[in-house]
Parts: C-alpha cells; sequence; structure tokens
C-alpha cells in the first residue's frame, strides 16, 4: 500500500502547489475555496466537505476538520471501535453529519438592534417546543404579527417559521447526537411535535431521516477507501471549522 498524504485547512494550497492535487477532488478552508479553484483550476475544489479522499490523497477544511480526518485515519487503520474510544476521549462526534455550512442558528445571526426581537430569538432557543407562533410571539414582543415579520425579514432575512424550524431542528440534532431518546421523544422536546413532523423537517432541511441522521454518529462514514459525500451549501458567515 502506497503512501497516503493529508492535509489540514490551506495546506491544499502546498499540494496544489506541488501538483499533487491535478485532477483530483480536494477542499480546504471554506473562506478559501474559491481562491484554491481559481489558483489551481485542475484541481476540482469541494466547496462544503469537511474533508475529502480522492485515492491516497486527503484534504480538510479548517482546523477542526482535521480531526474528523484523523479519526476517518484511525477507523480505517485501526477500526470503528478505536475510533470511537478516540472520539469519546476527545469529546468529540465520530462524524459530523453535513458539512462547512453545519453551525449554530442563534450564534449565526446578525447583531439584531430590536430588543424585543432579540427577546424572542433567545426564548425560542431556551424552550424550543415552547408556544412560538408568529401571533404568540407578536403578543409578547407588543407589537403587530405584520411589523414582527417585517424585523424579521429586516433583521434576520428569514420569517418567524422559518427561524422556529431551524431552532427545533438544532435542538433535535443534538438529541439525536448525544442520546438514545425514542424519536417520538426528540420530537415533542425540540418543538416539532410528531415523528412524522421530525421526519418531514429533516428531509425537508438536511435531506435524511432523523434514524440515518443518528446512526452517522457510529462511524466516521469513511468506507471503501472514500471519505464522506459533501452536502452541498456555502456558509455565509462563521463556521464551525
Amino acid at each position: 500500500m502506497g503512501a497516503l498524504t493529508a492535509s489540514v485547512c490551506t495546506g491544499a494550497f502546498l499540494l496544489a502547489a506541488a501538483g499533487l492535487l491535478d485532477g483530483r477532488r480536494a477542499t480546504t478552508r471554506w473562506r478559501f475555496t474559491e481562491q484554491l479553484a481559481l489558483r489551481y483550476p485542475k484541481v476540482t475544489v469541494d466547496t462544503d466537505a469537511l474533508f475529502v479522499r480522492d485515492g491516497r490523497i486527503m484534504t480538510s477544511a479548517g482546523v477542526s476538520s482535521g480531526i474528523d480526518l484523523a479519526l476517518a485515519l484511525v477507523q480505517e487503520h485501526l477500526g470503528a471501535e478505536v475510533a470511537r474510544a478516540v472520539a469519546k476521549d476527545m469529546v468529540v462526534f465520530m462524524q459530523r453529519p453535513g458539512g462547512q455550512s453545519q453551525f449554530s442558528v442563534r450564534t449565526r445571526a446578525p447583531h439584531v438592534k430590536q430588543e424585543a426581537l432579540r427577546r424572542l430569538l433567545d426564548a425560542a432557543v431556551e424552550d424550543p417546543s415552547g408556544n412560538h407562533t408568529l401571533s404568540a410571539m407578536a403578543r409578547r414582543a407588543g407589537m403587530s404579527t405584520r411589523h414582527l415579520t417585517r424585523l424579521f425579514h429586516a433583521e434576520m432575512d428569514t420569517t418567524p417559521a422559518r427561524y422556529i424550524e431551524q431552532v427545533r431542528m438544532e435542538a433535535a440534532q443534538a438529541m439525536l447526537e448525544g442520546g438514545d431518546d425514542p424519536l417520538t421523544v426528540v420530537a415533542r422536546a425540540s418543538g416539532l411535535g410528531s415523528p412524522e413532523s421530525l421526519r418531514r423537517a429533516f428531509m425537508r432541511n438536511i435531506g435524511v431521516t432523523p434514524g440515518a441522521y443518528r446512526s452517522r454518529f457510529r462511524t466516521t462514514g469513511i468506507t471503501d477507501g472514500e471519505g464522506p459525500a459533501a452536502d452541498t451549501g456555502r456558509p455565509s458567515r462563521t463556521p464551525h471549522t
């Protein structure tokens, strides 16, 4: 078996400069993917993957994505049980579903000028299963539903319903990642309602079922010498890589 070469973050530029990425797929930190593609047109740049394996070359996104890459190598050479033990010792997940676009709904929100709106955003995160209908939030904020909707559009570039669903999705994801609660419990505690509503929300937002999402935390996802497939999309603000 030949040597394997790997890079972390902008280390992909060194591999590209050496010609090692010509004709291959690769990734780097999201902020520099466009620059990598422009500078080295022979490289197929994946803009959202946490890490990419193409033959005996591996590249990862941000610094923490290097941990994802390293765990995949541990699993490949020493097995999934050892990789799980390492991940547990490091207090990290075996594999983060999705790509570089995964990051907290509330922390990625822009600075909100309206105090009433900030309180609504924080209340939703603190209690995802609470009553966060448009009328209920407008009543708590002391404004009309029309005005509240305008505020969400102006300051959040989204709708109240969309924001609440994202918050509830994030709560459900955290429960699936860190526990074995039945889907009925996850759906109710996250505010998504029923298991069927939970399933529809997951398929609509990330394209996998809740069960498939949970299973992703049992393995690094590296199979047959290939890294995990990347999702589409690109973060517009700071990701957690």
